[in-house]
């Protein structure tokens, strides 16, 4: 018997002929890495529940829950009214007011769980709990009471009218 293969023949040090070249990983973009940790840090939250609830039982109401559950880790002091420091921008000394999850993490978060959703077959976009009015009237409550405690009104950025000088 020769030491030569055929290429129909495994070598001795293959996988009894299941050898598969090694897969070749693709560098995922910051935004994809953040959706999936995102995506996965949310169907963790959903198992926590009492009972569990499972990707196609979960709807807007888990959504508005998942982001509340979130505050307790924010870092974006929000006073209350009745903090002599309501409304003021810089305040001079510390208070008790909570941390807060900041208006705008909360809006890139839906942002990067409504399109994982849909990546995940969750169905049509007008079924995405992620895209439900009860997020969007959630997110516009959060974004001006964080507004007002700090005394810093939220203005809409206008887009750029291109002019003659840009150049595509």
């Amino acid at each position: 018997m020769s030491s030569y293969n055929t290429p129909d023949q495994p070598s001795s040090s293959s996988n009894s002929g299941h050898h598969k070249p090694p897969p070749i990983q693709q560098q995922l973009s910051r935004y994809e890495s953040q959706k999936r940790r995102d995506w996965n840090t949310f169907l963790q939250y959903l198992k926590t529940l009492n009972p569990p609830i499972k990707m196609s039982q979960f709807d807007h109401t888990h959504v508005l829950c998942f982001l509340d559950y979130l505050d307790q880790f924010g870092k974006t002091k929000v006073h209350h009214q009745a903090c002599p420091f309501f409304g003021q921008p810089d305040p001079p000394s510390p208070c008790t007011c909570p941390l807060k999850q900041a208006w705008g993490s909360l809006d890139a978060l839906i942002g990067r769980l409504r399109a994982a959703y849909d990546e995940h077959g969750g169905g049509s976009s007008d079924s995405n709990p992620f895209g439900n009015g009860s997020i969007r009237i959630h997110l516009r409550e959060v974004r001006e009471s964080q507004a007002k405690a700090r005394g810093i009104p939220y203005r809409k950025k206008k887009k750029r009218k291109k002019t003659a000088n840009d150049a595509v």
